[in-house]
């Protein structure tokens, strides 16, 4: 192996973690890798490629968790502690990859990502170059800007961008590295809105043209990189608020660029909507039995596991197992994905497909909107060995197709369906605990509507009582003045850092 390639190592644990849900998450949630089982989590770093010959890639630990609550101090303890054991024993590094999401919160602990960020270069040093990648719903405070030499995000929501950002934030990495150039300046910009992905979709206006402005920004001469975070909504932090942060070599084009991205983002807060229509269940219901449009999606949108919702929120099937026009298994075919209840898919695995079971799920973890449901129906079909599930079950209570798991699990994709004999595009109706809805699940849609439901990731975000975001703060306070949207030149990671974090 040629001594000429610098030695980059790759680190980071990543969720989103809702504050406002009764879960917590303990480490095995995060799935670790280690080692060189790491670099099989990047496509980018497959054997051959130029990415990967272009530096000595070393994996210490990356952990990536479904999105949940608050994280337990003893699991990021425990995944921490070890990450930075095996950076230590990596010895001597040019480079680190932080590769995280950016909205974690840990028990006793704000802005852990940092806090984390701050362990690892005292174990790696201060001239080691790092570059840190990250969802756009995540958090950017100026001791993570500080940390970090080079940071970016996704530029898409859904993120369907998302390793290529990855690879991005690794090729910046490797290109600086190759340069031998100085430290890049870093402008950092908070911005006080805070709005739900669903709020921010760049598949509309005004998302769309804000995030088009990015790459505008990034080709100007003296500028490697910028991103705009939204932030995360469903946490209840100092720095959860959106972001902008843009380097490179010049002082004056990084400043320039972040004014901009920051004053587009901000004079565009009035015109953000959800990416599609909304009502209540009762009125999403109603509206999809009288459209001829198949299959028609609804978004169970307030228990979103993939956003932070605890999964087993009852409400939303409760509401649709009581409509009359499913009691009969003659009505409108329905798929309802999904519920958790690890003792009625034992139950129902124990019985067997086409036996008719009676069993209790749900509000395990969040019972603050409706209790325990009780269901009778018939098995339809049992699956083992889902990576977030581990078990699933298809309970069939009259016309409804009820998605019952082990442990939450979001679904996504068509397979998540077929692999449960489930035909999502001969049904009437699918309803799946969601946000916007993931590309295939669009794409697959004849029409579509986002159920403004309860959860522990509620799309009313005044209702659900942020008390520790920094105020004001729209569109919790309207009528707020004009904000400083001027940059602020952040210190690199081995000089002093200056300045709030205001």
């Amino acid at each position: 192996m040629p001594s000429s390639r610098p030695v980059i190592a790759i680190a980071g644990l990543g969720i989103e973690s809702s504050t406002f849900s009764p879960a917590r998450t303990e480490a095995p949630a995060f799935h670790p890798q280690r080692g060189p089982e790491v670099l099989t989590r990047y496509p980018f770093l497959a054997s051959g490629t130029p990415l990967r010959e272009a530096a000595d890639w070393q994996g210490a630990l990356v952990g990536k968790a479904l999105p949940g609550g608050t994280v337990t101090s003893t699991a990021f303890t425990v995944l921490s502690d070890e990450l930075i054991a095996r950076l230590r024993e990596l010895g001597p590094l040019d480079g680190l990859w932080y590769d995280i999401h950016g909205a974690m919160t840990v028990e006793g602990m704000d802005d852990a990502e940092a806090q984390l960020l701050t362990r690892i270069r005292e174990t790696i040093g201060p001239h080691t170059l790092v570059s840190t990648s990250m969802d756009l719903h995540g958090n950017v405070s100026r001791e993570l800007v500080h940390a970090t030499d080079l940071i970016t995000c996704y530029r898409m929501a859904p993120h369907e961008d998302a390793m290529d950002t990855k690879e991005r934030a690794a090729r910046n990495l490797v290109d600086l590295l190759a340069s031998g150039a100085p430290r890049p300046v870093k402008a950092w910009i908070p911005v006080p809105v805070l709005l739900a992905g669903e709020q921010t979709s760049t598949r509309i206006e005004p998302a769309k043209s804000v995030y088009a402005a990015v790459e505008d920004v990034e080709t100007k001469e003296g500028v490697t990189d910028a991103a705009i975070w939204v932030g995360y909504a469903w946490a209840d932090e100092p720095r959860n608020r959106a972001a902008v942060v843009v380097t490179g070599p010049s002082a004056t084009q990084v400043t320039a660029g972040a004014e901009q991205l920051a004053r587009g983002f901000w004079d565009a807060r009035d015109d953000f909507a959800f990416v599609a229509p909304t009502g209540t269940l009762t009125e999403c219901l109603d509206e999809a039995l009288a459209s001829t449009a198949r299959p028609y999606f609804i978004s169970d949108t307030g228990d979103n596991p993939t956003a932070g919702g605890a999964g087993d929120v009852t409400w939303g099937l409760q509401q649709v197992l009581e409509r009359p026009e499913f009691k009969d298994r003659t009505g409108p075919t329905v798929i309802y994905a999904s519920l958790p209840g690890p003792a009625a898919v034992d139950t129902a695995v124990k019985a067997g497909v086409g036996a008719t079971v009676t069993v209790t799920a749900g509000a395990e973890v969040d019972d603050r909107h409706a209790p325990p449901l009780t269901l009778t129906g018939v098995v339809h079909s049992v699956r083992h060995g889902d990576r977030d599930a581990e078990t699933e079950v298809v309970l069939r209570v009259g016309s409804v197709y009820v998605v019952l798991t082990r442990l939450r699990k979001p679904y996504h994709h068509e397979h998540d369906f077929t692999d449960l004999e489930l035909e999502p595009r001969a049904a009437d109706l699918v309803l799946v605990k969601i946000g916007y809805l993931e590309p295939e699940l669009f794409a697959m849609a004849a029409d579509w509507k986002m159920a403004l439901t309860p959860g522990g990731v509620d799309q009313d975000l005044v209702r659900l009582g942020h008390h520790r975001i920094r105020r004001p703060m729209f569109p919790f306070d309207r009528d707020m003045a004009e904000p400083d949207l001027t940059a602020r030149i952040i210190a690199s990671s081995d000089e002093p850092l200056s300045g709030a974090d205001e």
